[in-house]
Parts: structure tokens; sequence; C-alpha cells
């Protein structure tokens, strides 16, 4: 089992977001967005929405033969 540490975590707050109780993947965290959390949908929405864009996108540059314009 690993383990990490974030640098704006001091004593169990964050030093990033208004000194509020660190969470993981809360509003306003480094994490937010770039990794999925199993503990929280919530947290997940930046992600899936940013997953969706680029989905659109590279739809998008596909022609209707499947090749990249």
């Amino acid at each position: 089992m690993g383990s990490w540490g974030c640098p704006h975590e001091i004593k169990g707050v964050c030093t990033k977001v208004n000194s509020l109780p660190c969470d993981p993947g809360m509003k306003g965290c480094v994490l937010a967005g770039k990794y999925v959390f199993a503990n929280s949908e919530a947290k997940n929405d930046r992600l899936r929405a940013k997953r969706e864009r680029e989905s659109r996108i590279s739809t998008f540059n596909l022609g209707a033969d499947g090749e990249a314009d």
C-alpha cells in the first residue's frame, strides 16, 4: 500500500484552500480534475467534464470516414 504527502497540507489543514481541513480532491485542490476519487462522485465532476470535452473534440476532428481531417 502506498502513501503520499501533499505539500499544501500542514497538520491536516490545506494552506492552498483557505486553511480548510485537507480533503484531497475538494474544489481548489491541486488534485481536483486530475484523479478519480472513490469516496465521492462530486469530486470526479471536473475529470468527467474534461474527458467529455476531449471526447467531443476528438470526434469533431474525425471525418465521416473515421480519418482525421
